[in-house]
Order: C-alpha cells, then sequence, then structure tokens
C-alpha cells in the first residue's frame, strides 16, 4: 500500500495576481502570432535613447546616435516640442577566405520632446561629439529661480524687553 499525498478537491488555489495579463497575452499571440514588444528590430525601427534632465540655468537633451554624421540630424523646435530626427547608415562588410559577412544597419527615427513654459527658444544650442547629439535649453531670464537670503529674528525675552521699553521712555 503506498502513501498519497491529500489534496483536497476544493482547496485553495495560489493567488496569481497577473494570471488574467497572461491569458490576454496568450490571446494576443493567437491573434497576431507574437506580442508587439518581441517584435525584431527590423519591424520595429530604430530609436535613439535619449536622457533629459534640469541644471540651474537651462534643461538639457542627450542622445546616443552612434555612427551618424551631423548632416543626417535634423533638430528643430515646434510650439512647445523639440523634434529630433533622422536617417542611419551604416553598413559592415566582412570578407576572408571562405567567410563573408555583410551586416546593414539603417533606419529613420523620430523623437519629440515636450518643453517646459520656461524655455528660451531663441537661444537653443546643439552640438554633436563623439555620436552624441547635446541640446541645450536655456531657461528665460525672467522666469529663473531667484535666491532670496533668509535671516533670522531673536526672540525676545523679558529683560530685552523691558529694555526696549525704558529706552522707549
Amino acid at each position: 500500500m503506498a502513501i498519497e499525498r491529500w489534496r483536497p478537491r476544493w482547496g485553495i488555489t495560489p493567488w496569481r495576481p497577473f494570471r488574467e495579463l497572461e491569458q490576454w497575452e496568450r490571446r494576443f499571440d493567437d491573434l497576431f502570432g507574437r506580442p508587439l514588444w518581441r517584435l525584431p528590430v527590423e519591424e520595429r525601427g530604430w530609436m535613439p535613447a535619449v536622457d533629459v534632465f534640469e541644471k540651474e540655468d537651462r534643461f538639457v537633451v542627450k542622445a546616443e546616435l552612434p555612427g551618424m554624421k551631423e548632416d543626417d540630424i535634423d533638430v528643430s523646435v515646434v510650439g512647445d516640442t523639440l523634434s529630433i530626427k533622422g536617417e542611419k547608415k551604416t553598413e559592415t562588410e566582412i570578407q576572408e577566405e571562405g567567410y563573408y559577412r555583410c551586416e546593414r544597419n539603417y533606419g529613420s527615427f523620430y523623437r519629440s520632446i515636450p518643453l517646459p513654459s520656461n524655455v528660451d527658444a531663441n537661444k537653443i544650442e546643439a552640438s554633436f561629439e563623439d555620436g552624441v547629439l547635446e541640446v541645450a535649453l536655456p531657461k528665460s531670464a525672467k522666469i529663473k529661480p531667484k535666491k532670496i537670503a533668509v535671516s533670522a529674528k531673536k526672540k525676545a525675552t523679558k529683560s530685552t524687553k523691558k529694555k526696549a521699553v525704558k529706552a522707549a521712555k
């Protein structure tokens, strides 16, 4: 006689918070073949990585554009949106005895970044060095933060109050 572990038929099932999401993913896979976020790069298109940060007097946007030339990049500001467009064209070819490999990586891209209202659009500067595009967006002079000095007042004690009253008489 073998010993078997007891399992109730109406037992508690483990909680799986993403069960419904997994079911929807399976349905999507059945319908379209594979999910959009798993598409190969060739089908998704190439998109450069972008960093946006704030300094005391300006905002800075840095975009990684390896293998590109400054002539292939277009930076523009329309309204309150910074647009970075370009087309990447690279080709690597290796030919050795009994071995041939040609790899092409290309594609156009477009990134739009909303700008804060306090950017002076007339003084925007862009520079490109070592595959990194840096766009400096100076803050407007009228909206720049102004440092205000804070002075502490001493609390008056009873003795200083009496001296102030005598001095006033």
